[in-house]
C-alpha cells in the first residue's frame, strides 16, 4: 500500500475517516452486544455494564484491523509533519550547522 512519491502525503480526511470507522465500530460491537444480552433476558442497566466490559477486549481481537489502519495513517501524518519540520529548520539554519 505504500509508495513513495508525493502522491502519498498523508491527509487529515485519510486519519479522520479510519478514526470513524474505528469509532463507529466499536459503537456497533457495543451496541450489538448489549442487544444480544438484552434479547437472553438480562437487565437493561447490566446488560450496558456487562455489554461494555465484554467489548473491551472483543475490540482488540476483532478490531485489530482497523485500529492498525489507524495507527499507521496517523504515524505517516506524524512523521510527515516531523519532516515539515525538520527541512524548514534546515532551510532556516542555512545547511550548516555553526
Amino acid at each position: 500500500m505504500t509508495t513513495d512519491g508525493p502522491s502519498q502525503q498523508p491527509t487529515a480526511a485519510g486519519w479522520l475517516g479510519s478514526m470513524w470507522l474505528y469509532t463507529a465500530l466499536r459503537f456497533g460491537l457495543f451496541f450489538a452486544l448489549w442487544g444480544l444480552l438484552v434479547l437472553l433476558g438480562l437487565g437493561g442497566l447490566f446488560a450496558a455494564l456487562l455489554a461494555m466490559v465484554l467489548s473491551v477486549p472483543l475490540s482488540f481481537v476483532l478490531l485489530a484491523a482497523p485500529r492498525r489502519r489507524f495507527a499507521a495513517q496517523l504515524e505517516a501524518r506524524l512523521d510527515s509533519a516531523r519532516e515539515g519540520r525538520e527541512a524548514l529548520d534546515e532551510r532556516l539554519s542555512g545547511g550548516e550547522e555553526p
